[in-house]
């Protein structure tokens, strides 16, 4: 069996790693020059790559799964440590530090504001919702929320607390707005805001919670690993090779087109994009739904100098309610920062020499498609960092905004997370792994189970096995001649 891989992303990777090592012929075509999708460097100055993309690895079981199915060990390909901090949060002058050890994240804020009891409570909830979900919905193939009813029961699905928004559940656990605004961040790791996402997402806590691991070099070293694992299992991957639409014959997807003419004939096709890319590829796209966000992201080589950054600090805006609000039009100002600064680690420590990387983002309306806005957003983060008493003095830094990440997924509008998690029922309508199209299957963080990169790697186990078992139930039917001479199928 061939089968054609449209992107190398960590959906498509990882699909590609699951079929190659049960004897598939795979090949992966990305029009970048390097794997990742949205796990990629960037070089404002040579020799000097920052990783431009998602910076927290969590989850670590779902790719130790992944490379042990192919008889490979993650830790032989990449170098982790387990983070102790989770971040430093600051509000101002003020500072808030969590740890990846519950007692000792309770402490600092019953230092902080006098509400451990809160934050435990809040603790113990992420942990339950989280439990609650992963089997029947994170792992599972296309829940629907009676099948996810059924799998972990009525009380259990009232308990993750669907019809709540996150910010009113929040408000249950903590008195003080500042706390509330900091474990509403969580809403944002799926691009939606915690004023309408479900409390159900308070589940990232625990995720993080469960264990943060620094990747040396970054998250593209597990993106460049995936593909040696691969490579060394038979698949190959083709760099500058954009696919321009997908073939079909007799109802069936049987290979792609790329855009210098060349046609690959395959036996299925998984597509590692945004299924409102569909239409680009002369496929019928996903029904529309909201987007997620989108940022404005700056690769930066700077002097960082005053405020005492750990590798992942967050900066909050005065008044969250009003960012998010501004977040429907406008990028906001003064605008929540998150800094990852490549070159610390992740507890206190003299600062770096001189210049260190570091990205720096903020969130910003998906509007790439409509919207060609440029404004003067380093000008307005720099004077708000400022105001904690960060001084950045760059070198070079290179910005990507709305309408450079519509270029590089297109049809998204720059939303980086696939359909906003807005309401009850939004992480049900998300796509599987399966199309209308016999032969084309889905993968990455715009489909089931979500955005991030464990999740995109789940999409895409979720997608090969989807393809095995249709294809073994193909072979299975294939038409036999009985001792009647009757052809049956």
């Amino acid at each position: 069996m061939r089968v054609v891989v449209i992107g190398a992303g960590m959906g498509g990777l990882a699909a590609a790693l699951d079929l190659a090592r049960q004897g598939v012929a795979v090949t992966v075509l990305e029009r970048a020059e390097a794997p990742g999708g949205k796990m990629r460097n960037l070089s404002p100055v040579p020799g000097r790559p920052v990783g431009a993309g998602p910076t927290v690895f969590t989850m670590r079981w779902v790719f130790d799964s992944l490379f042990a199915d192919a008889g490979a060990v993650l830790e032989d390909h990449v170098t982790l440590t387990q983070a102790t901090t989770l971040a430093r949060h600051a509000w101002g002058q003020q500072r808030l530090d969590l740890y990846a050890d519950i007692e000792r994240s309770a402490e600092a804020i019953g230092a902080f504001n006098g509400e451990a009891a809160g934050f435990r409570s809040f603790a113990a909830e992420a942990r339950r919702i989280y439990q609650t979900l992963r089997g029947p919905f994170i792992e599972a193939a296309r829940p629907s929320p009676l099948s996810l009813t059924r799998g972990a029961g009525i009380a259990a699905m009232m308990g993750i607390r669907p019809f709540d928004t996150m910010a009113s559940a929040l408000a249950k656990h903590f008195r003080d707005p500042r706390l509330r605004q900091l474990f509403g961040r969580y809403a944002t790791y799926c691009g939606s805001s915690p004023f309408r996402a479900p409390a159900t997402l308070m589940l990232v806590a625990h995720v993080e919670q469960d264990g943060v691991w620094l990747v040396e070099g970054g998250l593209h070293e597990v993106a460049k690993a995936t593909v040696r694992v691969l490579q060394g299992q038979g698949g190959q991957v083709r760099y500058g090779a954009e696919v321009s639409s997908i073939l079909r014959r007799n109802g069936h997807a049987c290979g792609v087109r790329l855009a210098s003419g060349e046609a690959l004939d395959a036996d299925a096709v998984i597509c590692n994009a945004d299924p409102a890319a569909m239409a680009l590829l002369g496929h019928a796209p996903a029904p529309a739904s909201e987007r997620s966000f989108s940022a404005v992201t700056w690769a930066m080589v700077a002097e960082a100098r005053g405020f005492p950054l750990l590798h992942h600090t967050v900066f909050f805006s005065p008044d969250y309610a009003a960012e998010f609000a501004q977040l429907a039009r406008r990028v906001p100002n003064p605008a929540t920062v998150y800094i990852c600064a490549q070159d610390r680690p992740d507890s206190e420590a003299p600062a770096p020499k001189g210049n260190e990387r570091l990205l720096i983002l903020i969130n910003a309306p998906a509007t790439g498609d409509t919207n060609k806005e440029t404004g003067p957003w380093l000008d307005q983060t720099t004077r708000f960092l400022a105001q904690s008493g960060l001084i950045l003095i760059p070198q070079a830094s290179l910005q990507t905004a709305p309408p450079d990440f519509e270029r590089l997924f297109p049809a998204t509008g720059g939303a980086l997370y696939g359909p906003a998690v807005h309401g009850a029922m939004a992480s049900f309508r998300r796509p599987g792994a399966r199309t209308a199209l016999p032969g084309l299957y889905l993968a990455g963080g715009a489909t089931h189970p979500g955005a991030g990169v464990p999740m995109a790697a789940l999409s895409g186990r979720q997608a090969a096995a989807a393809l095995m078992a249709d294809h073994a139930s193909i072979r299975s039917s294939r038409q036999t001649v009985t001792r009647g001479g009757i052809s049956t199928r």
